[in-house]
């Protein structure tokens, strides 16, 4: 392959441009940051409610309970839910670590399905295999699905809530990627009983630290995670009533997605434009990311199949002319050292494993101009000769 070395640019593309966001919304963002000094509420402060209040209207959801972190807002669901020790959680094995360990960290256990080849979501037909199998063993009791949308689509919550059903689960959605996509009118937050979110800085929506929530029509469900996350507190502050954590979510960074959200909607349409100019110029070229009818994405990552073989190259060649890449993920859940006990093994998720070695995401982010997109697709391109532009 050539070296590209000698015409890279000073100024590499962004894989995500925070610094391009801030100078966008500078004033709103800063404006924001000093109504928080100037009131000094740094705790529960009057931002973290409005934040509540807005996103239920954004997403439609009756609850809205923000939280310190999308793992958090994972475990709150869990605890509210009752789930701990002897319970079977069945999770996507290609998903990033916070999906598996939070079961574990109440005592459940996690067991890993694999997933689809083209969407990257929980497989439905591997999913009722492992409730089968996990219902035959008898030493756990199956008590929910918590799906992963990975990369911002959302997986087919229309036939999961109908396995979820059938079987007597819980169905959750870790929706760390996917807050603004929807499925046809339905907002991400709406689509089964509780979701989760994280407001990690380059998540499509995110603060400048961390961050989380999650989204609920379930008074009771809402009421009690509300306790979980300020220690498990009654109707006083030290009227404690649960086991608890320490999960609020910090005023300040309340204030910073306050401000970011006027424009939110705004910049999942222009990760939609940037979507659809890799999949014009990359299509034939290479596998690009499914399209699901009536499911929209948030577009979390642009995420490629590359010919395994080809991968580090075709990432080094990048990276030469200025262009970052990264994978999610280079192994899968079941073949991590932390989860090797879970039973398993190579060879026993196959798609999972299989697409660890394939993956590629490019960059995505709402202020990629076309000029930088352009040049993206075409060193893309430039690595498969022969193959239709």
């Amino acid at each position: 392959m050539s070296n590209p070395a000698a015409q890279a640019e000073p100024n590499p593309i962004s894989f995500v441009d925070l610094k391009a966001q801030y100078r966008a919304y500078q004033p709103e963002i800063e404006a924001a940051i000093q109504r928080v000094l100037s009131h000094a509420q740094f705790i529960n402060g009057p931002e973290v409610a409005a934040l509540e209040s807005a996103l239920s209207e954004f997403s439609g959801a009756k609850h809205v309970v923000g939280c310190s972190s999308g793992t958090d807002a994972l475990l709150m669901i869990m605890m509210a839910e009752g789930v701990g020790h002897g319970d079977a959680v069945f999770v996507p094995a290609f998903t990033f670590t916070a999906t598996a360990e939070v079961p574990l960290l109440i005592g459940a256990t996690p067991v890993f399905v694999d997933v689809d080849p083209d969407d990257f979501n929980i497989d439905p037909t591997n999913l009722e295999e492992k409730i089968e199998a996990v219902r035959a063993e008898g030493k756990l009791k199956p008590r929910g699905i918590l799906a992963t949308d990975l990369f911002g689509l959302p997986a087919d919550y229309t036939v999961l809530q109908e396995i979820a059903g059938r079987y007597d689960l819980k169905l959750w959605d870790d929706a760390a990627q996917s807050f603004g996509g929807a499925m046809g009118a339905r907002k991400v937050g709406t689509l089964c009983r509780a979701t989760a979110t994280s407001f990690f800085p380059a998540k499509p929506f995110g603060c400048y630290g961390d961050g989380g929530a999650v989204f609920t029509d379930d008074d009771d469900l809402a009421a009690t995670m509300r306790s979980i996350r300020a220690h498990g507190k009654g109707g006083a502050k030290y009227d404690i009533v649960r086991v608890g954590l320490n999960a609020r979510l910090d005023t300040i960074q309340a204030a910073i997605l306050l401000a970011k959200l006027p424009h939110f909607s705004d910049e999942v349409e222009r990760r939609e434009k940037v979507a659809q100019a890799y999949d014009r110029a990359l299509s034939g070229v290479l596998t690009t990311p499914v399209r699901r009818q009536g499911r929209s994405s948030a577009w979390a990552q642009y995420t490629v199949k590359v010919p395994a073989e080809k991968r580090s190259d075709v990432a080094a060649y990048l990276k030469q002319a200025g262009i970052p890449t990264a994978v999610y993920y280079p192994m899968p859940m079941h073949l991590q050292t932390a989860y090797k006990d879970l039973g398993g093994g190579p060879g026993t998720l196959p798609t999972s494993e299989r697409l660890s070695q394939e993956v590629l995401s490019l960059p995505m982010h709402p202020f990629l101009s076309t000029e930088e997109v352009g040049k993206i697709t075409s060193s893309v391109v430039s690595q498969f000769p022969g193959r239709r532009n």
